[in-house]
């Protein structure tokens, strides 16, 4: 059996004295996706910038292989730059040429259904602005991907739409983990991890 893609374990994290997290492991192979769901204030949000490589944990470790594309819950975006302007900058990082990314990224916009691409971001919804922080996490060929609600202000259409992407990834061989609170989705996961 094949190692899996993400290996988090042993995961322990504390902010001053507040405890979130406590051993915790997670183990994603390729082609599956994997819910984590909990209370807020459980961790969930946590243990993905700890995969993610965003926060270091107090104790345990996390092995990727391959690269991984992270979507935080909280969209982190320059309000004077355009959508097409992110996904240069951000496309740059993940290794694509200008045109490579323009293509990829104005394609999962598409998908989307995400309008305005010219306009600085300050001027974009709430909803747009969730749209480019999920299709800047898709940039290169990602081989996990870290999703912390990233359906956050997205209307009913697209967040179907979303969903129907999830398998997809998953199909592809990308390990997907989605932090959710939409337990009537559980059922398109093939593994729920409770914190």
């Amino acid at each position: 059996m094949a190692d899996p893609v993400l290996r988090a374990d042993g995961i322990t994290k504390r902010f001053g004295r507040h405890g979130v997290l406590y051993g915790v492991d997670l183990h994603v192979d390729a082609g599956e996706c994997v819910a984590v769901v909990g209370e807020n204030g459980a961790g969930k949000s946590t243990l993905l910038r700890i995969c993610a490589g965003v926060l270091r944990p107090d104790h345990g470790g996390v092995i990727v292989h391959g690269r991984r594309g992270y979507c935080p819950q909280t969209a982190s975006l320059f309000d004077r730059l355009s959508a097409d302007e992110h996904l240069v900058l951000f496309g740059a990082g993940a290794g694509l040429s200008k045109t490579e990314a323009l293509a990829e990224g104005g394609a999962v916009l598409d998908e989307l259904g995400f309008r305005g691409r010219r306009e600085q971001v300050r001027m974009l919804s709430g909803g747009s602005r969730q749209k480019l922080n999920l299709a800047l996490a898709l940039l290169g060929d990602r081989d996990v991907l870290l999703l912390d609600e990233p359906y956050q202000g997205f209307d009913h259409g697209t967040y179907v739409n979303f969903w129907e992407h999830v398998e997809q990834w998953r199909d592809h061989g990308q390990a997907v983990v989605v932090v959710t609170h939409m337990l009537a989705e559980l059922a398109r996961v093939d593994r729920v991890v409770e914190l």
